[in-house]
C-alpha cells in the first residue's frame, strides 16, 4: 500500500520541492565561505531560505535540529508547501571510514516526523550497493536495506509516506566513480530500494537520458525526484527536463537555487533569495510544466 503524495505534490501530481535539511553540509559551507557557522547562524540561514522560496514549492524538505522549530516561530514556511522532516541523524555513524545507516523507529521515526507537523519523512542512505560481504565486517550494503525496509514498514504503519535518499559512495580504498560506474551504481541503488516499496525516491543524476530511462524502469511503479547535488543552476535545469522527459516526476533542490547565498548576510542574503533564487525556481517550475508524469500515473493510483 502506498500513501497519498498530493501534500508534497502541485496540482499536476508533480513535485517541486526545496531542499533544506542540509545540516554538516552547509555548516561547511558557510565556513568555506568565512560565514558564522553556529548552531543558531544554520537556523537564521533556514529561515531566510524557507521564507524566500517555500511559496513557490510544493513541498519543504528540512530538519528538526536547526529548522523546523525556528521556521515555525518565525511563520517561514508557506501553508501551501507541505512539510517533508529528515528522519535520519546527521552525522551518521562510520565504520572504518565507511558510512553505516541507522534507523531508530522509536525517536527519529513517523511518530516524530508528525509530531514535529510533517507529512512525510525523509531518510538518507549512504550505500556502496555492491559492496563485498568480506567476512569478520559487517554487511554495510544489508544493513542500509535492513533500515530502509523499517523506515517503509514503519511508514505504512503510521500512515504518512517514505521518502528515501540513496546517495552512492565509494569504498574508502577506491578512487572516486568514473562517470559509467557512478551512473550504473545511482541505478543499481535506485533498483535495489524501488524493490522494497518506497513511496517516492529522491535520486542523483544517473548520468544522461538513457540513464534516466534506465532509472524509471527499475523503479517500475516508484515515483522518483531528481536531486541537485551543488550542481549549477542552469545544468540542473537542463537535467530536470532530460529526467522528467524520462519518467521522473519533479524535483528536490536546494543549492542549485541558494548556494550562493551561504557567502552573504543579513539584508544581503535576504535579498539575493528574493530575486536570484527565487527567480530561478520561478523559471524551473516554469519549464517543467508538461514535462513529466504524475507521480498517480506512475503509482498507478
Amino acid at each position: 500500500m502506498s500513501f497519498s503524495l498530493d501534500r508534497i505534490a502541485d496540482d499536476a501530481g508533480k513535485f517541486a520541492i526545496l531542499a533544506m535539511d542540509q545540516r554538516g553540509t552547509l555548516r561547511r559551507m558557510l565556513d568555506k565561505a568565512g560565514r558564522p557557522s553556529a548552531d543558531e547562524d544554520l537556523s537564521a540561514f533556514k529561515v531566510d531560505v524557507i521564507s524566500a522560496l517555500s511559496p513557490l514549492a510544493s513541498g519543504v524538505l528540512t530538519d528538526v535540529e536547526y529548522g523546523v522549530g525556528p521556521v515555525r516561530a518565525a511563520g517561514a514556511l508557506d501553508q501551501s508547501a507541505g512539510l517533508l522532516i529528515s528522519s535520519e541523524r546527521s552525522p551518521q555513524p562510520v565504520w572504518n571510514g565507511e558510512q553505516r545507516t541507522e534507523y531508530s523507529g522509536a525517536d527519529r521515526g513517523p511518530a516524530f516526523v508528525s509530531g514535529n507537523g510533517g507529512v512525510a519523512l525523509k531518510f538518507l542512505v549512504r550505500w556502496r550497493p555492491d559492496r563485498p560481504v568480506i567476512s569478520g565486517e559487517p554487511d554495510l550494503a544489508q544493513e542500509a536495506l535492513d533500515a530502509v525496509s523499517a523506515v517503509i514498514a514503519d511508514c505504512r504503519e503510521h500512515g504518512i509516506p517514505s521518502v528515501i535518499e540513496p546517495l552512492v559512495t565509494h569504498l574508502p580504498t577506491e578512487d572516486p566513480f568514473s562517470a559509467e560506474q557512478q551512473k550504473k551504481m545511482v541505478i543499481r541503488s535506485a533498483e535495489l530500494l524501488a524493490e522494497l516499496g518506497p513511496d517516492l525516491l529522491k535520486l542523483e543524476w544517473p548520468g544522461d537520458e538513457d540513464g534516466c530511462l534506465e532509472t524509471s524502469k527499475v523503479c517500475g511503479n516508484v515515483p522518483w525526484a531528481l536531486l541537485s547535488a551543488g550542481v549549477k543552476y542552469d545544468q540542473f535545469v537542463e537535467r530536470v527536463l532530460t529526467a522528467m522527459d524520462a519518467g521522473a516526476c519533479g524535483y528536490i533542490a536546494g543549492r542549485a537555487f541558494w548556494g550562493e547565498a551561504v557567502t552573504l548576510l543579513g539584508e544581503e542574503r535576504r535579498d539575493f533569495l528574493r530575486t536570484t533564487a527565487l527567480e530561478r525556481m520561478t523559471a524551473l517550475n516554469t519549464a517543467i510544466e508538461g514535462h513529466g508524469p504524475s507521480w498517480r500515473e506512475v503509482g498507478g493510483r
